[in-house]
């Protein structure tokens, strides 16, 4: 039975979409696939994503916890800080351990002795939209630059983690990054048993060329010997994810104004930091009998907390639903308590039909979260 509104609405068919692809990219090319868990921690689906999928990646020992204790199959653990009661933690649950920077590695190396051992590299090259999101940005802390460092500490590593794109959905673009880190790093490769390109690919993307995807992680693998990971975050549950809100009221300023029970701050905060709309099922712009223009906005007091303008083919009214499409990755993990607006609860469409509410949220899960 679905909850009240607001409510995130997971749909297990439209997952399953994506995760055939991934299926299929392992099959096609050896690669290995990690679930990225900064961007999907949602557990209740990870029975289904773990017949696809290789194992999670983590940014955090909690995160890593979470992956081996919930998902299971192999647990990569990266952090760009590791604090020494994290690392020392970190070892029950992962078998795979990264570091961001030669100084960590040299300072922790000693501790997770017995398992594998990797270092994040900043090729100096990305693909990203946004440099809020570009690891190769300007002054960068994000991996090892210094080549001459990196192979200094080849004799304490067996792989190496090139994080640098960021909802890439041009292939061209990555076929040429693979390879100028191929003719940059190629000694460095030859020498590891495994390399991680990260995530931000898009390659569950309709219409993208996922043989040529294929062909080209195969070729990279067989020409260095090393086995490769993705680490698909969007990728793995892009259009699977609704958030479903409902008009609370109807406000004039110079336009039409629909309040729903729902928040960009508080329920899909990257719109806020990346200034984007939020998808809609009543798609934005023009089109066939689509009279009526609304600005949907949420419930807190952020002044700018605007889902976007949109125009229906229908008028809105108090008990309206609006139904936000697209909205698992960077979501639920980030969901907060702002203004003590009622955090969304979390509903599954399983494969069978049938809808689960798999968590509500409280009273007590505010006042729980503050001391």
């Amino acid at each position: 039975m679905l909850p009240p509104t607001p409510y995130y609405l997971i749909d297990e068919k439209k997952l399953l979409r994506n995760l055939k692809i991934i299926r299929r990219v392992r099959e096609a090319s050896g690669a290995k696939s990690l679930l990225a868990l900064k961007c999907f921690s949602a557990w209740c689906v990870f029975d289904l994503m773990r017949e696809y999928m290789d194992g999670t990646t983590s940014s955090s020992l909690f995160e890593a916890r979470l992956g081996h204790e919930k998902f299971g199959r192999e647990t990569h653990a990266y952090s760009v800080g590791w604090s020494d009661p994290e690392i020392r933690a970190v070892r029950r649950y992962a078998d795979t351990v990264i570091f961001n920077s030669v100084s960590q590695l040299s300072r922790f190396c000693a501790l997770v002795q017995g398992k594998k051992i990797g270092v994040r590299v900043n090729p100096g090259l990305s693909y990203s939209h946004f440099d809020l999101a570009d690891p190769a940005r300007r002054f960068s802390r994000l991996g090892v630059i210094d080549k001459k460092a990196l192979r200094g500490v080849l004799p304490a590593i067996s792989g190496v983690m090139f994080h640098f794109n960021c909802e890439n959905d041009d292939f061209a673009n990555l076929s040429s990054s693979l390879d100028r880190i191929a003719a940059v790093y190629g000694s460095v490769l030859e020498k590891l048993e495994w390399v991680s390109f990260g995530g931000g690919i898009s390659f569950t993307k309709k219409d993208y060329p996922v043989e040529q995807f294929c062909a080209k992680l195969s070729e990279f693998s067989r020409r260095f010997g090393v086995q490769v990971y993705l680490e698909p975050g969007e990728s793995a549950i892009t259009q699977s994810t609704e958030l479903v809100s409902t008009v609370l009221d109807i406000v004039k300023n110079g336009r039409d104004i629909a309040i729903v029970d729902a928040s960009t701050e508080a329920h899909m905060l990257d719109l806020l930091l990346y200034r984007l709309e939020a998808k809609i099922d009543v798609a934005p712009g023009g089109g066939m009998g689509r009279r009526h223009t609304y600005v949907v906005a949420g419930r807190t007091c952020l002044a700018g907390d605007v889902f976007g303008t949109y125009r229906f083919p229908y008028r809105l009214r108090v008990g309206s639903q609006v139904r936000f499409a697209d909205a698992a990755g960077y979501t639920m993990v980030k969901k907060n308590w702002f203004n003590g607006v009622s955090m969304p609860s979390i509903a599954v469409r399983r494969l069978d039909g049938s809808v689960e509410c798999v968590r509500r949220f409280g009273y007590v899960d505010f006042v729980n979260s503050l001391s």
